[in-house]
């Protein structure tokens, strides 16, 4: 018998390691404008080396940055041999810089320990020949300053300019259950425990309405009792709309049939004893259980269905979403011009100053020179990764608008099948960096704003079907539906048959899969009885 025993084993073996500027090339790929705006915001106010343009700092060309990422251009498109190659920091570090005459800063600083024999000289700019020779008298506006003293009466429109609030408070803001409910609290005369109580419920209150923390944990937390906290919960369903406040899908329904003065006829029957049957359609078990006829079921079922479930999700639901295009895809004449949204977002510099006590000779302490040799490093890897971003989207913006141009011209009907690893083959790079490239990213085009993934979808089989793509496909069954005759509505079976015919190859479980996705309901639930 062998005894187990602790041993040691030496083994060689190869991993791919992702380096900082790699994860930093890859994170910035799937940014959009935005995203990538408060990144640029961020990265200046941590790196001291980072400017933004108009600073009066050294600002990379765009021949010097094609220069760098040409250096790491790998001759596979893969992005397994890029992951496999490390990233030198020392690289960056000796990157050659502008000569330091050519951004001089305005006044002439000079660090501690720096040699200033080879520091320029501020005098020998041509730019300020004569700014320190003018009359410090001649930069004070005396009128101005004079005007709260020597006022004739009324003032001019241009000294009456103060800061005033900015247009946004101007705006309406979107009006919350929480704030609604507390609103018609406010107006209510309740005893001060009890209103705490109230507030905390509609502190603890769902989007829907509903209450969902015990009471009593609500009567501990506020350090109320639970008579209170009942009495709380009982001015907030007064409230409104009908029916927030309730714990559950039956106590919200009665509440409503309360407020319609509905208490004990035939829908609050069926609510408070026998909801299951009408869960499940037993219309004739329940007329015979409560002994009404069926024509007075059927008016009860007709009035529970417009009572609301979800009363709170009328002050739940936001805006249509605002989008900030990416892209800007314009035609000028026979050609379509593509271009990235840059508004807003800051164009980085280097600070000329950093790079300059590097290239002295007299060295200042050597973590304050390690530490300006890492930011440094840093400042450049991230000006490279921002222009690596924009050159990998306008190249797979290329590639959209030539195999989608039947699309920008006519409309999504004319989308044509595009798979992702298509567009990553044509351009060189691997399929993932194609799906970051487009990752909720948007394009302003002639027929619209899309988003940059619906351009792609995959093909349907068939004679006919291997030119639709499956975006079509959804909008044939969409429409199919919705010119049917709602007395007979189409079966998954019948689309089916129908797209068959045109040639598309599908299965009633794709269409039905389709229709689901669609949120369209069921041939028995589309059905109108006349």
């Amino acid at each position: 018998m062998s005894l187990l025993s602790p041993r040691l084993h030496l083994g060689v073996q190869q991993k791919q390691i992702l380096t900082p500027g790699l994860v930093q090339m890859v994170t910035v790929l799937q940014l959009n404008r935005l995203e990538l705006k408060d990144m640029i915001v961020n990265e200046i106010a941590e790196n001291p080396v980072l400017e933004e343009s108009g600073e009066g700092g050294e600002e990379l060309t765009q021949a010097e940055i094609q220069e760098l990422l040409e250096a790491e251009r790998a001759s596979e498109p893969a992005d397994r041999d890029i992951l496999e190659r490390s990233e030198s920091t020392e690289s960056l570090q000796a990157y050659d810089s502008p000569e330091p005459e050519a951004a001089a800063p305005e006044h002439g600083y000079e660090l501690s320990g720096a040699n200033s024999a080879t520091a320029p000289a501020p005098a020998a700019a041509p730019e300020e020949p004569v700014k320190t020779e003018t009359d410090p008298f001649d930069q004070i506006d005396f009128g101005s300053f004079f005007d709260d003293y020597l006022d004739p009466g009324f003032k001019s429109p241009v000294s009456e300019l103060i800061e005033k609030p900015s247009f946004e408070t101007f705006l309406s803001a979107p009006i919350t259950l929480s704030d609604h409910l507390e609103s018609q609290l406010s107006l209510i005369v309740l005893p001060e425990r009890v209103r705490v109580a109230a507030d905390a419920i509609v502190g603890n209150m769902e989007e829907s309405g509903y209450i969902t923390t015990p009471l009593e944990e609500i009567a501990s937390a506020e350090a109320l009792t639970l008579c209170e906290v009942q009495q709380g919960l009982k001015a907030v369903q007064s409230l409104d709309p009908t029916g927030v406040g309730a714990m559950t899908l039956q106590e919200c329904l009665l509440l409503q049939l309360e407020s319609r003065r509905a208490v004990d006829g035939v829908a609050w029957l069926i609510v408070r004893d026998h909801l299951k049957l009408l869960e499940t359609r037993q219309v004739n078990q329940l007329a015979k259980v409560l002994g009404r006829p069926l024509e007075h079921i059927q008016i009860a079922i007709n009035v529970i269905r417009h009572l609301d479930p979800a009363p709170g999700l009328r002050y739940a639901g936001s805006s249509a979403r605002a989008v900030e295009p990416d892209v800007y895809i314009t035609k000028d004449g026979d050609e379509y011009l593509i271009a990235l949204n840059e508004e807003d977002l800051p164009q980085l510099r280097l600070n000329g100053e950093y790079k300059r006590m590097l290239d002295r000779e007299q060295e200042p302490r050597k973590e304050v020179r390690n530490y300006v040799k890492e930011r440094y490093a840093s400042a450049v890897q991230l000006i490279k990764n921002i222009e690596q971003r924009k050159q990998t989207i306008l190249k797979v913006c290329r590639t959209i608008v030539r195999r989608q141009t039947d699309l920008f011209e006519h409309g999504l009907d004319y989308l044509k099948p595009m798979m992702i690893k298509d567009v990553a083959e044509e351009i060189g790079v691997h399929p993932s960096t194609v799906s970051r490239a487009v990752a909720n990213k948007y394009a302003h085009t002639p027929q619209g704003v899309f988003e940059l993934r619906n351009f792609f979808s995959e093909a349907v089989q068939g004679p006919s079907g291997g030119g639709t793509p499956l975006l079509i496909l959804k909008r044939r069954v969409k429409k199919m539906i919705e010119e049917e005759d709602s007395a007979h509505p189409l079966t998954d079976e019948q689309i089916t048959a129908r797209l068959q015919d045109e040639g598309i190859e599908v299965t009633r479980r794709t269409v039905a899969k389709y229709r689901e996705d669609m949120k369209i309901p069921s041939t028995h639930q589309r059905r109108v009885r006349p």
